[in-house]
């Protein structure tokens, strides 16, 4: 692969100049990793109160790397994550979030009420935002810091993630209704 150079950032409480890949959870959506978005936006809309957005270059020469769309192999990889079984050894994932009900998702289909694909149809609800999990200490090489910038105001960034959630949950919830499984899931929920 050709190199390129991407624009990241990552939301968190403090300055981050040398990201430790060791700290993530390892049952996240790429596993274990440190976790940016090409999206600065997007970091804004999920930062908590006294936030540092910190800025990225990285450089992709020589590093492995996996890209998912939001499909069947991104749906079982994902699933396999949360369950802490990360099967991938690229240097660099980039891919969908699942959106924030895949915990419920993943519960339900666990419980046998789902099919992989019905269960797709759900993560597939919603906007699709990017995220870049750094995988290796190769990758973290290749990962330069440019600064980070000191947020204390969300508020303007609040309502627009607090929007953007109300439009996805009533498209979620038609999109439940409209599966085959969701008289079997409403009188589980009731």
């Amino acid at each position: 692969m050709k190199d390129q150079i991407l624009h990241l950032y990552h939301a968190g409480k403090d300055r981050i100049p040398k990201p430790d890949i060791q700290i993530g959870r390892k049952n996240a959506d790429f596993g274990q990793g440190f976790y940016l978005s090409p999206d600065k936006e997007f970091s804004l809309r999920w930062a908590g109160r006294d936030t540092y957005i910190n800025e990225y270059e990285l450089h992709t020469d020589g590093l492995t790397i996996q890209n998912w769309d939001r499909d069947q192999d991104w749906f079982r990889y994902i699933f396999g994550n949360r369950r802490a079984k990360d099967t991938c050894r690229a240097d660099l994932v980039v891919g969908p979030i699942a959106n924030d009900t895949l915990y419920d998702t993943l519960g339900i289909l666990t419980s046998g009420l789902l099919s992989d694909e019905e269960a797709l149809k759900l993560l597939e609800i919603g906007p699709c935002y990017i995220q870049v999990a750094i995988k290796s200490q190769k990758a973290v090489q290749n990962l330069k810091w440019i600064g980070a910038e000191h947020f204390t105001e969300f508020g303007h960034y609040r309502r627009l993630r607090a929007e953007e959630e109300r439009r996805f949950q009533a498209e979620f919830a038609r999109g439940l209704h409209s599966l085959s499984s969701a008289e079997k899931i409403e009188d589980l929920l009731s």
